[in-house]
């Protein structure tokens, strides 16, 4: 008889997972607090209009791809997929935007107009920048994070400098003009931490940006859920939606059953894609692998301030995926990593998904989402998400030579409060634990307890970290550890 797991969430990380451990011959089913799966990425419908909640940015497409042949697919076989060109669009004043083309060879065009003789600079940090990728993408992000010694390779030995430096300094060694840094140091925001904490080995992100692109799924981030998730019940998965998880029952230090709605719902082996941090609250205190001061210490990735907002025109000067740097960036990462308070004058990100992708806005209209990041556990208020949307409205109005306020059919708010409420989300963080030095690979928070035999855990606050093709790993991370160490 196979083995049962229950996994609690429905994110990537769970979602990956799943697949594998049914494909491994496992009973497999998954628990979601929420009324659809997805975890963060889910979907906002309304009026005719279709908004990713989540991830909007579809980047390493190998790592997708990756996946899917481990169960003989494709993401073809899901979803459509189209390169965006051009990728995104960078404001830093009025009249005074950098666009980032679909091609690499236009992009080196692209540096050099904007600054003489950095073209080919870029080519050699590119070219670096894919050596970086092809060790941690290809290899080193699909070690579970058991050992230092997972970290130690030839191609890691003869690169140590990377580890030791950071993004913003080797960027800022290279390049003087202030807009091509910024766009330089952008990629690594993913990751969780400033560009001046992040190891210079992280380059590989530019590479993702730049030598890969930046694609979107027809329809949607969520159409890659419902492909994993129509895989994973090709596979044999079950899920139970609403199914808030109260507690994990142990017995004899070992995970022996979730508690929902005061049932029990036994397992041989339980698996977290939940907030890691949320998981551990759901054991007696001595189960627990880490104490509060443990977490309190850690560099956690931002919050957000997100809005989903129907217009009734279509809008113009802007490009699918649209940065609005025209104000310090430096003193929006001091706001969230140093003080910990609200911007004063914050940078901010939209994404406009009906400029490239006709289902997701009636026509003659458009779905525009717009995201400021933040501290985690800041203060949340309706009268403070209305003051920074007024802000950055008047803004982008101003930036973008247009008026938009008055085409506003509707519009939703996101922000910290909801993170907690609806992910369970350590101090209502959006993207999980940072990744940097000392929060890299087995440095981070385990994928196997320590303390209670059968429960492990995947997600972004675990290994490799934060974004979605990491989670993806997570998920195949986990489903090889258990099938390694509960084969009896």
């Amino acid at each position: 008889m196979p083995k049962k797991i229950n996994i609690i969430g429905s994110g990537f990380s769970s979602l990956a997972a799943s697949c594998y451990l049914a494909q491994a011959g496992y009973d497999v089913e998954v628990f979601e607090k929420n009324d659809t799966v997805g975890g963060r990425a889910r979907q906002l419908k309304r009026d005719g209009f279709t908004f990713d909640i989540g991830p909007t940015w579809y980047w390493m497409p190998d790592v997708f791809e990756r996946f899917f042949s481990d169960f003989g697919k494709s993401a073809s076989d899901y979803f459509q997929l189209n390169k965006l060109d051009p990728a995104y669009e960078v404001y830093f004043g009025k009249d005074d935007s950098v666009i980032i083309p679909g091609s690499l060879q236009e992009i080196y065009e692209t540096f050099e107009e904007v600054e003489k003789g950095s073209s080919e600079k870029l080519k050699k940090f590119i070219e670096k920048a894919r050596d970086n990728y092809n060790i941690a993408i290809k290899d080193l992000v699909y070690r579970p994070g058991v050992s230092p010694m997972e970290l130690v390779t030839t191609a890691t030995a003869t690169r140590l400098g990377r580890f030791f430096t950071n993004i913003s300094g080797d960027v800022r060694k290279e390049f003087s003009n202030e807009k091509l840094r910024q766009i330089l140091e952008f990629p690594v925001l993913f990751l969780g931490a400033k560009p001046s904490d992040t190891p210079a080995f992280y380059s590989f992100m530019n590479y993702a940006d730049f030598g890969l692109g930046t694609w979107h799924p027809h329809g949607g981030m969520y159409k890659v859920i419902e492909g994993i998730t129509d895989l994973a019940e090709s596979l044999g998965v079950k899920f139970h939606l609403n199914a808030n998880v109260e507690a994990i029952t142990t017995e004899d230090r070992a995970a022996k059953a979730l508690k929902i709605d005061g049932k029990l719902y036994p397992a041989d082996i339980i698996l977290s894609g939940a907030d890691y941090h949320h998981t551990e609250t759901l054991l007696p205190e001595f189960d627990r692998q880490y104490s509060e001061k443990y977490w309190k210490k850690k560099t956690f990735a931002p919050s957000s301030l997100l809005f989903y907002v129907g217009f009734d025109k279509k809008l113009k000067n802007v490009s699918h995926h649209t940065l609005f740097f025209d104000s310090s960036f430096k003193d929006h990462a001091k706001a969230i990593y140093d003080e910990a308070a609200w911007p004063e004058d914050p940078l901010f990100y939209a994404s406009f998904p009906s400029k490239t992708d006709d289902t997701v806005a009636p026509e003659g209209m458009e779905a525009g989402i717009f995201l400021i990041p933040l501290a985690p556990d800041l203060e949340d208020t309706d009268e403070i998400r209305e003051r920074y949307f007024n802000m950055i409205i008047e803004r982008f109005q101003a930036l973008t030579g247009q008026e938009i306020k008055g085409n506003i059919i509707f519009k939703e708010s996101f922000c910290v409060k909801d993170f907690k409420e609806a992910y369970n989300s350590y101090k209502g963080n959006a993207y999980g634990m940072a990744n940097t030095l000392f929060q890299t690979a087995f440095l981070r928070p385990k994928i196997r307890s320590k303390k209670v035999e059968k429960l492990y855990f995947t997600g972004q606050l675990t290994v490799p970290g934060p974004g979605v093709p990491p989670s993806l790993i997570s998920g195949k991370l986990a489903a090889g550890l258990i099938q390694q160490n509960e084969q009896n």
